[in-house]
């Protein structure tokens, strides 16, 4: 699967989302305004196309994209057990895994410790195993968003 496609899925597949692209990056959040949000705010996934943040993932490539989802700890841990806390010197997760790896379900390589996880280039059948994470960090994504409405 090519970025622009899982681009697409994410921004089709769920209500209310909108999608903020910034520097050829692209970050999903939940607003039923469909207003990109205003001040900070937290995606709940993102496509990233390049090795500007980091360069562990190699995405400097022709056509490489890591798909970054943010779970809950409880299924973080069901996949992978505790988080990894140890960091290098750049501030890389040491997680055992090698982060360029395509077509793998991993930690991220810096957010793994907030229960983010990643894929490198994922192909047809891993999209289809992590679509159920996508649903479940939209549909966190949304209850979010209700707490927010509500307290205002």
């Amino acid at each position: 699967m090519d970025a622009r496609a899982v681009i697409r899925y994410i921004a089709e597949e769920f209500e209310h989302v909108v999608a903020v692209e910034s520097e050829g990056d692209t970050f999903f959040t939940h607003d039923p305004s469909g207003r990109p949000p205003e001040g900070a705010w937290q995606p709940f996934a993102t496509v990233v196309t390049n090795d500007r943040h980091d360069r562990v993932s190699n995405l400097d490539r022709d056509g490489a994209y890591r798909l970054n989802i943010g779970l809950t700890k409880s299924t973080y841990t069901g996949l992978f057990g505790a988080p990894p806390r140890e960091r290098d010197d750049d501030w890389v997760l040491d997680s055992g895994f090698d982060y360029a790896t395509e077509d793998r379900l991993m930690p991220h390589p810096h957010y793994g410790a907030q229960y983010w996880v990643c894929v490198v280039n994922p192909g047809a059948a891993t999209f289809e195993e992590i679509k159920p994470l996508l649903a479940e960090a939209h549909g966190r994504a949304v209850r979010k968003a209700e707490r927010r409405e509500s307290r205002q």
